[in-house]
């Protein structure tokens, strides 16, 4: 297992600014899901906030509500093959943690399990928000606690050397890339 590092809640929002794919656990009442989503972002620093789609027919959706958390996993190039998995079935059907070999830890605050192998992972609490969630799927979280991998993620920042694991990012018709080379642009006078 890789070592997680914290990530100071007000630099949470940086595990997501650069829009990755993310895989989104929940557990309620002994049942346990996970699910793949190309639809989230940062919303605010402070506290930090993220939004969601999690649309009203899946079981992660129902576990959600029941306990009114989640957690935001954040996979790497190594994890695309389950990422695709996980996205492509039913929970209602298949204990998806069994089926694709993913192997999961307990997180601090809250109950919804993290994915090992991952290089980040933030525990949300839902912001209740009726009307935007019935309407549009979309959910409002709330980070309380953030973390890292170290190989990726320091400093606040995420690691772009050479060797160094990427996030990915879901493009459609099981096409992902990997985030790429950094660089820094000169700032306007």
């Amino acid at each position: 297992m890789s070592t997680r590092l914290p990530v100071e809640l007000a630099k949470a929002y940086r595990l997501l600014n650069h829009g990755p794919t993310v895989l989104v656990s929940s557990a309620h009442g002994g049942a346990r899901n996970v699910m793949a989503a190309a639809w989230s972002m940062p919303l605010d620093f402070s506290p930090p906030k993220v939004a969601v789609v999690i649309d009203r027919n899946t079981l992660t959706r129902q576990l959600v509500e029941g306990s009114g958390e989640f957690a935001l996993n954040i996979p790497s190039r190594e994890m695309a093959k389950a990422t695709l998995a996980v996205g492509s079935v039913s929970g209602r059907e298949h204990d998806k943690f069994r089926e694709f070999g993913l192997a999961a830890f307990a997180g601090d605050t809250i109950a919804a399990p993290l994915l090992e192998g991952c290089l980040g992972w933030l525990e949300c609490r839902v912001i209740p928000e009726p009307p935007i969630q019935e309407r549009y799927d979309l959910f409002l979280g709330e980070v309380v606690a953030a973390w890292a991998d170290a190989r990726a993620f320091g400093n606040g920042r995420w690691s772009f050397e050479a060797g160094s694991p990427r996030s990915i990012h879901y493009v459609a018709g099981g096409n992902f890339f990997e985030t790429g080379e950094a660089f820094e642009a000169d700032k306007p006078c």
